[in-house]
């Protein structure tokens, strides 16, 4: 007992350091492109994109810092990725202005590094990739990343090592038309999940080290898989854009895949809308987000116009069902939650806001508050959720 005071006090310096301990998210925001009357438009002479950092400090996000950095609104809106110490962020740039057309845009090959713990934030880096660099991944460890090349039919391997980022190597997955979108590791670090949005497959790699191999192994989940998030608890989630991504109106899906044990599979897949643009899984291991586009992007005469939707998943005996919805802004992209899953982040292209949600239980709830940032949100990145329990 002569020790309680002792062990009381360490154990309330070590809550104080967890609570001054910062806790980001970081958006990506394209100025390239804007919704005109229902058309998705390249702006002429445009202000230069932007990664903003944002705080959850005390659960009330606000923004702590900004820099200029090349970032594209095509691909899944999980473009962004943050290291596990939250000391750097990659942020991939999939398209830019032709440079012999000002009206039209070419395919990128650029990752930007940046510094996060730099105040402002500062661009370490800038890393030549392959076509059209879209969903990215950093590994649980914080030593390797993945990058989806969707123009390229290709996974860009990155070594990280301290604040210094290389690429590693590059792994061919299909065809450039395969539409190689995003990547996520598994909880263990051992396999990774690639989404294929144009051919309808989920590719699988194996990890050793950095050296990455595709796996004679692919999955079906929906039409046109295109974002994709794995859970700490051995699951993850893939949002099946099908035809809607062509405005069609109709229903798309949420596939639920099995990643606990080998041969991973598909186990689960519900409607959920039209065209979910993004999933995400929640720290809890228990629920996952979907932004659902559901025509918000057509022009406001449009018999299919309706308004964005903000869809909470919940994840339970193998199955996946929605569980609560929320509104959002028109061409809502990027999802980022909070480390304890009760505070939502949530990007609107068109509005250049990140919207505020709560997440209780079962339940989702807009705050009605919003952070402006400098461009349209494209895709919101945190540090990898951390392991409940080894995949086996």
């Amino acid at each position: 007992m002569q020790n309680a005071p002792i062990l009381a006090g360490a154990a309330l310096a070590l809550a104080l350091g967890a609570q001054a301990a910062a806790e980001i998210a970081v958006s990506g925001n394209d100025n390239k492109r804007a919704l005109v009357n229902g058309v998705n438009t390249v702006v002429r002479d445009p202000q230069p994109d932007t990664l903003a950092v944002i705080d959850f400090a005390n659960g009330e996000p606000k923004l702590v810092g900004e820099v200029q950095a090349p970032h594209s609104v095509v691909g899944p809106p999980n473009s962004v990725a943050v290291t596990p110490d939250e000391s750097l962020a990659l942020a991939s740039s999939a398209e830019k202005i032709d440079p012999s057309d000002s009206a039209k845009t070419v395919p990128d090959n650029r990752v930007s590094v940046i510094d996060l713990k730099a105040s402002p934030p500062r661009v370490l880096a800038t890393l030549e990739v392959g076509a059209g660099p879209s969903g990215i991944a950093i590994n649980p460890a914080g030593t390797l990343a993945l990058v989806a090349n969707r123009n390229g039919g290709t996974v860009s391997v990155l070594r990280i090592a301290g604040n210094q980022v290389s690429v590693a190597g590059t792994v061919p997955i299909g065809a450039a038309t395969t539409g190689v979108s995003a990547a996520a590791f598994t909880p263990d670090g051992r396999h990774a999940l690639v989404t294929r949005d144009n051919d309808s497959i989920v590719s699988v790699l194996r990890i050793e080290g950095d050296a990455v191999t595709k796996l004679d192994r692919d999955i079906t989940a929906g039409v046109r898989p295109y974002s994709v998030s794995v859970s700490p608890s051995g699951w993850a989630v893939v949002g099946n854009v099908g035809r809607s991504i062509n405005n069609t109106g109709d229903a798309d899906t949420v596939s639920l895949i099995d990643v606990s044990r080998e041969p991973f599979r598909t186990v689960d897949t519900v409607a959920v809308g039209p065209t979910p643009e993004g999933v995400m899984a929640s720290p809890d291991g228990i629920h996952a987000v979907t932004v659902i586009h559901n025509g918000s992007g057509r022009a406001p005469a449009d018999p299919l116009r309706a308004a964005a939707l903000v869809r909470l998943l919940k994840v339970e005996g193998g199955k996946v069902r929605v569980v609560a919805e929320a509104p959002a802004g028109d061409w809502v992209q990027g999802m980022a939650f909070s480390r304890d899953g009760r505070t939502l982040l949530i990007g609107n292209m068109a509005d250049k806001t990140i919207g505020i949600y709560r997440v209780e239980g079962d339940t989702l709830q807009a705050t009605g508050r919003t952070l402006p940032v400098k461009g349209g949100p494209a895709a919101l990145g945190t540090a990898p959720i951390r392991s409940a329990a080894p995949a086996r």
